[in-house]
């Protein structure tokens, strides 16, 4: 079996908050321009996690918007984590192992991890793992998770989820999967898609570490899988963006929002026996307002839609955006997506009726029509 890469010598991350179980390709030249990416991903000719999108660097505005947004939220994180990670405890019990889905996932592990310590007393294991939509989860890592683990005591953990699209994909991979029986629930920040019971809110808003790539999540690239790169038994792969170190603020966030465990915790303590009695039962709503808005907007690819904040800035930052919908009301959370928009040209249009605070669109027909 392959071994875990480790910070520093992969991503800016301490050894003990997190083992990626990746493969290095810090050598490979990945990168690809975003409109040569987007034509061949729509064409069929190549799939998403083959290549990756150049980095974006923020400018000087939107790194001001970044740190006015951890501040802003930072309580609310910490709330949100508090909450998740006592769901997780009442699932798993003490020996919980996490398990994120990198690279969105992995500062929310990270998160967690720290909360099961600072409340709890507890050292939990974390690891990274790639799953790649179309393609499921890595096997191998997951032959290796069982080699150390009890897969019962194994929960996956995300930021955040959209139309619930990784959260289906996770469930197939586990079921299709030969090897030992892992469970097929998944642990998010936030669950505006409604489409797990494990949650720290079900609300639609900014979470920082969604505005920026690997600069907030310990340098480590977009996870790939790529035949040319990735053999039969190694783990998926992904790059650590050493380059990067100056602009990187992934510790930061974490201890921004670690300095807020203390204020929030006597409130999880009384709201979490509320939670857990809660109805949480999923009920993809999130899914049908993607399905609708594709047939408003004439878009017949559903994954095409990205919505919620998250998702719309990874449009925004990685893809070829077309539009994107803003809900009347929402603006708070939506400052960093309209400079982002205005950036690149991309009309942002007001509507009343969708459940997220916003929704990206890819443009569906990319060719000279497309937003560059």
């Amino acid at each position: 079996m392959p071994e875990p890469l480790y910070g520093p010598a992969f991503g800016s991350y301490a050894a003990e908050d997190v083992a990626w179980l990746l493969k290095d390709l810090s050598h490979a030249r990945l990168e690809a321009p975003t409109e040569e990416r987007e034509a061949a991903i729509q064409a069929g000719r190549a799939h998403y996690a083959e290549s990756l999108p150049v980095e974006y660097q923020p400018g000087p505005e939107y790194r001001r918007l970044f740190a006015a947004a951890l501040k802003e939220s930072a309580e609310r994180l910490a709330y949100a984590t508090g909450l998740l990670t006592g769901m997780v405890l009442a699932e798993r019990g003490p020996d919980t192992v996490l398990v994120s889905l990198a690279r969105a996932g992995t500062p929310v592990g990270i998160l967690v991890r720290r909360w099961a310590r600072f409340a709890h007393g507890l050292d939990l294991p974390h690891y990274a793992v790639s799953i790649v939509r179309g393609r499921g989860i890595d096997t191998v890592a997951l032959r290796y998770l069982a080699g150390r683990h009890d897969p019962s005591t194994v929960m996956f953990v995300d930021g955040w989820t959209g139309k619930g699209a990784i959260s289906r994909e996770l469930t197939a991979a586990l079921s299709a999967y030969s090897g030992a029986r892992f469970p097929d629930d998944l642990a998010v920040l936030a669950d505006p898609g409604r489409c797990t019971t494990l949650y720290g809110t079900r609300d639609d808003f900014l979470i920082p570490s969604a505005c920026l790539n690997s600069t907030v999540s310990g340098l480590v690239s977009r996870t790939v899988l790529n035949d040319d790169l990735i053999g039969p038994g190694d783990f998926h792969g992904a790059k650590f963006y050493a380059d990067l170190a100056a602009d990187d603020v992934s510790a930061h966030f974490l201890d921004t929002v670690c300095a807020r465990f203390a204020d929030v915790a006597e409130r999880v303590a009384k709201d979490l026996p509320d939670l857990r009695a809660s109805d949480r039962a999923p009920d993809w709503s999130g899914w049908e307002a993607v399905r609708r808005v594709g047939a408003a907007h004439g878009v017949d690819d559903l994954n095409l839609i990205k919505p919620g904040v998250g998702e719309t800035t990874r449009v925004l930052l990685r893809r070829v955006p077309w539009k994107v919908l803003a809900r009347t009301g929402a603006q708070a959370d939506l400052t960093h997506i309209r400079l982002l928009a205005e950036e690149r040209g991309v009309p942002v249009l007001d509507v009343d009726d969708i459940p997220y605070a916003c929704m990206g669109l890819i443009h569906p027909r990319f060719g000279k029509g497309a937003v560059q």
